[in-house]
């Protein structure tokens, strides 16, 4: 036994830092896809409540023609 534990020493640090790495990484990735969702519903309820006043590209950040976005040579 005693020639067995400073390996399981050696390795409970890692195997802890590990845990914690993928609970982090799991919560990031739910917590994306609630906001996701609730971004989704939300615009499904502002075009049903004014017709289309929430572009599909809105999101994406790309710049549209009726978003009254100007190049920026016009700046």
């Amino acid at each position: 036994m005693d020639s067995v534990m400073p390996y399981v020493l050696a390795l409970v640090p890692t195997v802890g830092v590990a845990t914690l790495f993928y609970f982090v990484i799991k919560s990031i990735l739910e917590g994306d896809r609630r906001e996701r969702l609730a971004q989704a519903r939300w615009e499904a309820e502002q075009r049903r409540a004014g017709g289309d006043a929430v572009s599909p590209a809105a999101g994406s950040g790309a710049a549209t023609e009726d978003s009254g976005a100007r190049p920026a040579s016009d700046r």
